[in-house]
């Protein structure tokens, strides 16, 4: 068993802690960017690899499936083995993978290769998120690097369509996935910042992990497969049922067992409970926002895949702005009190976008709004985040901090596919396949309909951009009923001395 001084003893020097903050920030940031990093690239995988229209969506499916199914078990594995060590072992496993689909000449192993980066985020992300909960003291130290943490995991949806616009533009599409290996060795050489924590007694749970995973991936590949091919679509059924039936026998076996992979007390506290649900919803606002702004950009204001992720800069700027200042607010009032008005500014952000119309200049109709929205959200990230791994036993913020990741990736992918069907049902309505009809004008220089079809989609638009400021004011009300705990601001001796559940 290693041992390690704990982290709140406050032996730790400040340099150390700020080290330690990159590393894990870091790495927070490759794994979240790697969710949208691959977009831009898309068309020129096709075209090298020859891939058909069917095949394509999965080099981003396999990575966001692998990602989010097995983000609990990756937890729970951290808890039992140690947090360093599974970090070291999914930043080996991404990175490696990485190479293999920066270089993979086939489609079959591209997807592969993607698949593999998801099993490696998997188990950095959550104990990445645990790492920080057990090396900041409570109060300032660990509020600060929650935000930073926060503002990094927004950043990088912003971020990865930016960088993967320039990579694909300056070099390949290969480039996406080959930067990795330099971040990933340098993320791996600082570890030795990081403490490592004491390894628990206990076994794997593995029926719990077969069918925990199995019901998470089940549930993301219908929700993924709604946005493709429709609510109603038999095999987007089949997978809802699927994830049902594990989903259930999860819990059970979860009740029942004596090392549980998922401790259901966890979800047994309302304020842990509301945090995640809250999380779910930023998730999907997140995704949402970014992913229609990225398409009104590049199919109404014709902007290339470069300037649109230049321009949806203002997104990631709002959502560290207002991280930095909700890890000040935090010390002096109750994460309700910041979450919840964060929530609304972020509905008000959304409602101001629904009004989007095809002649809409980008400063005054969508920059500003969009620094709202992504403000709002950054407000409500860290206090749920901070009230996620509060009073947790250390030795369950593993699994604690997985499933928050796990319902942030879930509301990603739920905030995907309703939105886009809402725009996609909506637009139809004004013009049947609107996107390509505009596409087909601009070509044949038929402005006529070139206009009438961006005002569809416009149309579609606005339509899912008000089905999200309902969706967050919705979200503002659970967070003001649910989450009651008090002010962070003590530095208390140690985390698992507040709440022992």
């Amino acid at each position: 068993m290693s041992r390690t001084t704990p982290p709140t003893s406050g032996t730790a020097s400040g340099s150390r802690l700020g080290l330690a903050l990159l590393v894990i920030a870091t790495a927070q940031l490759m794994m979240v960017l790697d969710d949208t990093v691959a977009n831009v690239a898309l068309p020129s995988i096709q075209a090298d690899l020859d891939m058909s229209g069917s095949a394509l969506p999965w080099v981003i499916n396999a990575y966001v499936l692998a990602f989010g199914g097995l983000l609990l078990f990756g937890g729970r594995v951290g808890d039992l083995f140690g947090r360093l060590r599974v970090l070291r072992l999914g930043l080996v496993v991404f990175t490696v993978a990485s190479l293999a689909g920066g270089l993979a000449p086939t489609n079959e192993l591209l997807i592969a290769a993607r698949g593999v980066q998801g099993i490696g985020a998997a188990l950095v992300a959550p104990n990445a998120l645990a790492l920080i909960a057990t090396t900041f003291p409570s109060g300032k130290p660990r509020n600060k690097a929650m935000a930073v943490y926060g503002a990094m995991s927004a950043l990088g949806i912003t971020g990865g369509v930016l960088l993967g616009g320039l990579l694909t533009g300056a070099l390949s599409w290969r480039w996406v996935l080959l930067i990795n290996i330099p971040i990933g060795l340098a993320v791996l050489a600082g570890t030795r910042v990081l403490p490592e924590n004491e390894r628990n007694t206990g076994r794997l749970d593995t029926l719990g992990a077969v069918t925990g995973t199995a019901g998470f991936t089940a549930l993301a590949y219908g929700v993924t497969r709604a946005g493709e091919h429709g609510w109603t679509d038999p095999v987007t059924l089949a997978a809802f049922a699927a994830a049902v039936v594990a989903l259930v026998l999860f819990v059970v076996l979860q009740a029942r067992s004596r090392t549980p992979l998922l401790p259901l007390r966890l979800l047994a506290d309302r304020n842990r409970s509301g945090a995640y649900v809250t999380v779910l919803f930023i998730g999907a606002g997140l995704m949402g926002t970014f992913y229609l702004a990225t398409l009104f950009m590049q199919q109404v204001l014709q902007f290339g895949p470069l300037r649109a992720g230049a321009a949806a800069l203002p997104f990631g700027l709002g959502i560290i702005l207002a991280s930095a200042v909700a890890s000040k607010l935090v010390e002096h009032l109750p994460p309700r009190a910041i979450a919840a008005p964060g929530l609304l500014v972020a509905a008000a952000g959304m409602y101001w976008l629904s009004a989007l119309e095809a002649n809409a200049g980008y400063w005054g109709d969508l920059m500003v709004p969009l620094f709202i929205t992504s403000a709002g959200l950054g407000l409500a990230f860290v206090p749920m985040t901070l009230t996620v791994v509060h009073g947790v036993d250390q030795r369950e913020t593993g699994v604690a901090s997985a499933l928050m990741n796990t319902a942030q990736q879930i509301g990603a992918a739920i905030g995907l596919a309703v939105l886009t069907t809402i725009s996609t049902t909506a637009a139809a309505a004004r013009l049947p396949d609107a996107a390509t009809a505009l596409h087909q004008a601009r070509v044949g220089g038929n402005d006529d309909l070139a206009a009438r079809a961006a005002q569809a989609l416009s149309h579609g638009y606005g339509s899912a951009y008000l089905a999200a400021a309902v969706l967050l004011v919705v979200a503002a009300a659970i967070t003001g009923l649910a989450v009651n705990t008090g002010r962070q601001n003590r530095n208390a001796p140690a985390e698992t001395d507040t709440h022992q559940e």
